[in-house]
Formats: structure tokens, sequence, C-alpha cells
């Protein structure tokens, strides 16, 4: 999928069987999106960073990452990406920080199909970083633990270690701080504003609200929520505004992460492909079902569980 507006595929269907029979010719090794349904700023810490609260949903479209391994240590991908040089990409950096804490001699060669918007608050790139953690973790014979991981994702940025988490979280700390939930079915209208948000930005914005009060799980259930991101965020980019008063003229709508992207939830698929085939020409995006597990999650678990 493109910020243009095409149709993603699915991933859970390669994961079940392709990227588990064929681990020695690299098929495709999928790296979902996420959600934010809803993201508060308590406060910003001492180290420049900020106190968050919010839940990942993961989706089941995404990026796909071909992986194989090289004798020569070297790290290396292989195919150009529109707008991300090689040596900026987080995936070739989490393959190099895996190879050194790890301290293996063997390398990789990474194909990335980027399928999802940059700066579009899905995860994307940290969702690539994961995949390949996790991959590599496998394919280089590490058996690093779960938690061995996200230790090493956490190094990479605050959004990675959900990914190598591997299922619907309750997020705290700056988003490292993990806890299982159980979310309802539920299927997602997402759109794709044609701008990149510069996260930095936002929470540099003297603006941003920084004072939440932190909430316990069943306010998040009963909908007291929101996304303290969103004045800021649609201020700086009047397009995220469009995109958001459309969504809500639909269904209840929220910025996830930063942005750009926007979504709204939907019990059913018709319903959802119904509003999504009624958006104005201008205006691209997809549709997604939430996932209540990574595709790989039997591989993180493969090694030696969680310990």
């Amino acid at each position: 999928m493109t910020a243009a507006g095409g149709a993603p595929d699915r991933l859970q269907q390669s994961a079940a069987h392709g990227v588990m029979a064929s681990e020695a010719s690299a098929t495709a090794y999928p790296a979902p999106a996420k959600l934010n349904l809803f993201l508060h700023v308590l406060g910003r810490r001492a180290d420049g960073y900020h106190e968050l609260q919010t839940v990942f949903r993961l989706l089941d479209v995404g990026d796909r990452l071909d992986i194989r391994v090289r004798a020569d240590g070297a790290i290396v991908r292989v195919n150009a990406v529109t707008g991300l040089p090689a040596q900026a990409d987080l995936c070739v950096r989490a393959a190099r920080l895996l190879r050194t804490r790890a301290g293996t001699s063997l390398g990789a060669e990474i194909r990335l199909d980027k399928r999802l918007p940059m700066g579009g608050g899905l995860g994307g790139g940290s969702s690539d970083a994961a995949t390949v953690l996790i991959a590599l973790n496998r394919l280089w014979g590490l058996d690093l633990t779960c938690s061995e991981l996200m230790a090493i994702a956490l190094d990479l940025g605050a959004d990675v270690p959900v990914f190598v988490f591997g299922e619907s979280a309750w997020g705290e700390g700056i988003g490292e701080r993990l806890t299982p939930i159980t979310l309802p079915h539920a299927w997602y209208v997402v759109l794709v504003p044609p701008v990149a948000v510069s996260t930095a930005a936002v929470f540099n914005d003297t603006q941003l609200t920084r004072n939440s009060n932190r909430i316990k799980m069943c306010a998040f259930f009963a909908g007291d929520v929101r996304n303290d991101l969103e004045p800021v965020v649609c201020r700086l980019y009047p397009a995220i505004q469009d995109h958001l008063d459309w969504l809500r003229r639909q269904a209840p709508a929220r910025l996830t992460g930063s942005g750009a992207c926007v979504f709204a939830s939907f019990e059913d698929e018709l319903t959802a492909q119904q509003v999504f085939a009624a958006r104005p020409p201008n205006m691209s995006g997809f549709v997604a079902q939430g996932l209540d597990r990574h595709p790989l999650r039997d591989m993180i678990l493969g090694s030696r569980q969680v310990g």
C-alpha cells in the first residue's frame, strides 16, 4: 500500500505458512501496521522524552521484508526505497545493532517492500525494524527471548518494542511498558492525508498539552480518551484536519500517533467498506482488520519464551 491509495494486501495469509515453511529462501516476513487507539501525554521527563499512555492495536496490513543470511557479516539493503536511503533505514540499523549485541559474524541481505506511508503514525519503520529483529533471531540461530529482543528494540525507538511484544497492548512510559489488553473485534477505515508529520516538531510544540491525568483501562473502555497530539497536528497540517472532519461525519474518529493518518472503528467489514467507498475522491486510505497477535508471534515465542 502507498499513500496514493492502493489497497494493501492482508498479512495473515502469508505469515501462516509461507514464512515458516520457507525461511531458507526468506519468503516475505510481514511487518504489520499499528494504530494508537488513544494517546495521552502525561508530562515531559527529565531526559526530554514524554510520559505517555496509549493502546496499541496491530492491523492486518503492512510492509513486507525478504531477509537472507550472508556469511561475510555485511548488512545490506538490496533495493531502493523512495525517500528512505539505506543508511537511514531503521531495519538496517536493527540488523546492525542485533549483530553487535549478539556478537555474531553473520550478516544479512534485506529487501524492503514499503507499502505503508512514511510519517503516517502507523509505525511502519518501527515494525520493519522489529520484523528484522524477530527474523534474524531465528535465521542467525541466536535464541534470544522476547524480553531480550524488546530491550534491543527500545534502543531503536519507543514504538519498536510493541511489535516484538506481538499483541494488543496497553502502553505506558514512553510506550515501552506494555501490558496485554483484550480488545473487541473491529474493522478500521484509515485515511492517509498527503503529508508526512514530523513527530519531533509535534512533541516540541509549545502548545502541546502535557498534563493529562493518568487513567485506568476502564476509562479507555468507557471511551473517556483522546489523542492529545491532535490539536497541534491539525494546526500544523490543515489537510489532516480536513480528513478528520470528513471521517467524523461518518463515525467517531481520531488521529493515530502523531499522524498523519486518521481512523474510525466499525464492527464489521461491510460497514467499513461502505464508509471508505463514500470518501471524497481526493482522499486515499484503506480498510483493515484489527489483529490480536502479530503474524510472527509464534516465531517470537519459539526461542526461549519471554524469560
